[in-house]
């Protein structure tokens, strides 16, 4: 690494090796100090367009955390990501591994009491759904974190593997084309009184979107789907659409 490189760069490079080690042994996690890893997005401003998080409107038990090739911010309510902000482009997809990992864990830089749990998603009927998803991680460190329960939201398991795949492999595809960088924001919706399961009580989104901004051309689009079974493709909505139904600004000046 060059002696020129930028101080925060240097910092990221550092932490995500160190990430990528207890990632790929998640029992040690919990040995590890929280101190010691990103729990700010000012560390990772690279998953963002403009170096900007999504603004969200402050509530109590919001954390930020990153990893190699995403960042989260997490909510002890529904013990959700809120959001997963990811850039992809061509050569981040071409070198994703196609080797799984399948070892699911709880991300020890959250409090026990705010997070999920292995136990929570057991006999729930529902998968533990990749925000980020597998399939966009460019290495196998970065494969191994995008199993952190921090990642996941308890989802319709013919949904997951249906349309919602579909989306996650449209999406990898318009990246592999696009002449730039492509943020993606993917996350759950809740609705009053929503489900929740597993001792923990993890809520149970009502709907799950992904929201794709090229920022070569300054497109931005969304997929919205019910998370329940039965669910096919539909047409995108416009990005102010998804901001109204969400109430976050996502990409703020950044979006056309």
């Amino acid at each position: 690494m060059s002696p020129m490189t930028p101080p925060w760069r240097r910092f990221v490079a550092v932490t995500a090796i160190s990430i990528a080690i207890l990632a790929a042994h998640p029992k040690s996690w919990a040995a590890q100090p929280a101190q010691s890893l990103p729990t700010r997005f000012a560390e990772c401003p690279q998953f963002f367009a403009g170096g900007h998080p999504p603004i969200v409107k402050p509530t109590r038990g919001l954390r930020e955390l990153c990893y190699e090739a995403f960042a989260v911010l997490h909510s002890a309510e529904s013990r959700t990501p809120v959001f997963v902000a990811e850039r992809l482009n061509r050569r981040r997809i071409e070198d994703a591994d196609e080797k799984r990992a399948d070892r699911f864990f709880a991300d020890a830089r959250l409090p026990r009491n705010e997070r999920a749990e292995l136990e929570d998603y057991k006999g729930s009927g529902y998968s533990r759904g990749h925000m980020a998803p597998a399939g966009d991680m460019p290495t196998p460190s970065a494969m191994a974190q995008s199993f952190s329960l921090a990642n996941m939201v308890p989802q319709n398991p013919q949904h997951n593997s249906g349309p919602w795949a579909r989306i996650e492999q449209d999406t990898r595809r318009y990246a592999l084309r696009a002449q730039g960088d492509v943020f993606v924001i993917t996350g759950p919706v809740f609705e009053p009184g929503s489900e929740r399961v597993g001792p923990g009580g993890v809520r149970v989104p009502a709907y799950l979107y992904k929201l794709v901004y090229d920022a070569h051309t300054g497109r931005a689009w969304a997929h919205w789907q019910r998370n329940q079974a039965g669910e096919r493709v539909s047409a995108p909505i416009p990005y102010e659409e998804l901001v109204r139904r969400t109430g976050i600004d996502f990409l703020g000046r950044h979006s056309d």
